[in-house]
């Protein structure tokens, strides 16, 4: 798959024209009341979802090509999985209601449908428990390998998240939550539940397919620039195992591009000194750099930055002095490809990414601080979706359930 190499942004309008047809089409079979129009309504709404979904992996793709680093690469494959389960609804819905036409009198149609986020749920709970327990598994490696800091518990902590949501959902299933007088209100909750808990396991999966194709990714040999990620240093101010691992990776394809005749390649070494620091960081690969044959007219230093986003700043400001043309790659850990990739787009550079490998147990961990972070800048997105999703499902069971 290629990145980057597209100019213009998706857009999704056959989606928004199949999503108009699809209400109105729905609207005119549902109002006319008739039995035999609950088949007719699954098979409108089935063939919607799929037709969401064709749409969906168009736009994912198409997003990767215009620009790989983005959030709506992970909102154009996590929905292509709700919808999905919009589809696979539809379809045991059109088979109920084809057998039990019954079902669609008395807003049946509507309670299956409200349903069947719980139903989803309670289906993908197992797969969700054996996610939860390897995710476990890898983070108390990471606590065993690097210590217990609050940042090695993202993983634990959302385990415990998973199987507390399915727990919850099957108490609420196997008790009498919903056979009181208040059920209404109850059944509200649950359905609300089970929708957002769905919801945010799509985006957790699109979140992880999102950084696995990012760290993946082989740049194209054509580049006149290579920023590497300052990370840390050892107590003599040599490069840490992880920075290393950067370092070795923008070695290998600085080798790879001149293999193939490529131009040579300008290092930009990115990285400040820290308080626990000898040396900066930036100072420290460029001694490594050298150590490799890299000659230093070769090798700009970057030593100012505290965080990837000044990295990606300050390495751009001095690229742009030399040629605000050159095309530009960056290299750092694999895990953290994707998140890199959205600050350089947020400072406005164009750039691509090259993950170095690392320990197996850093990268089911790193994944769920990426989906944290994410999730947590884009709030106001978040909000609107969260909120969206309370009004309709509240309005729906108020009048299915009337």
């Amino acid at each position: 798959m290629k990145f980057d190499t597209r100019d213009t942004k998706p857009k999704l309008r056959a989606l928004q024209i199949l999503s108009a047809v699809s209400i109105v089409l729905v609207g005119i079979l549902f109002l006319t009341g008739s039995e035999k129009n609950a088949v007719a309504i699954c098979i409108v709404m089935s063939v919607y979802a799929l037709g969401a979904i064709i749409a969906l992996m168009w736009a994912f793709r198409e997003q990767i090509r215009y620009n790989p680093y983005s959030y709506n690469t992970i909102i154009y494959f996590g929905f292509a999985l709700f919808s999905l389960a919009i589809m696979i609804t539809h379809v045991i819905l059109a088979i109920r209601t084809g057998s039990h036409p019954e079902l669609f009198s008395g807003n049946g149609f509507l309670q299956s449908l409200l349903e069947s986020a719980r139903s989803y749920m309670l289906v993908s709970t197992p797969f969700l428990v054996l996610f939860a327990g390897a995710l476990c598994v890898s983070n108390l490696s990471l606590i065993r390998h690097e210590g217990k800091r609050l940042v090695n518990l993202f993983g634990i902590m959302l385990s415990v998240l998973i199987l507390l949501g399915g727990g919850l959902l099957f108490w609420l299933e196997l008790s009498s939550f919903f056979r009181t007088e208040q059920g209404i209100v109850r059944i509200v909750f649950a359905n609300l539940f089970a929708a957002v808990y769905l919801y945010y396991e799509c985006m957790l999966i699109g979140t992880i397919v999102a950084d696995a194709l990012a760290a993946r990714y082989e740049p194209e040999k054509d580049k006149d620039f290579l920023i590497i990620l300052g990370c840390g240093l050892k107590a003599d101010g040599t490069p840490s195992n992880i920075l290393k691992g950067r370092l070795d990776r923008a070695l290998a394809f600085d080798a790879a591009q001149k293999a193939l005749g490529g131009r040579e390649l300008t290092f930009v070494t990115s990285g400040g000194q820290g308080p626990d620091e000898v040396i900066s960081e930036s100072a420290s690969m460029k001694r490594y750099l050298m150590e490799h044959g890299i000659p230093e007219e070769r090798i700009l230093e970057e030593d100012r930055s505290t965080d990837t986003f000044e990295n990606m700043k300050n390495s751009k400001e001095l690229i742009w002095e030399r040629n605000p043309q050159g095309k530009i790659a960056f290299s750092t850990t694999n895990y953290h490809v994707f998140r890199s990739g959205l600050f350089a787009r947020r400072v406005k550079m164009r750039a691509v990414g090259m993950g170095s490998d690392t320990k197996w147990y850093f990268w089911p961990n790193a994944s769920v601080r990426e989906f944290v972070g994410l999730m947590t800048q884009h709030i106001d997105k978040q909000a609107l979706i969260l909120g969206s999703m309370v009004v309709i499902n509240v309005v729906l069971t108020l009048f299915a359930y009337r």
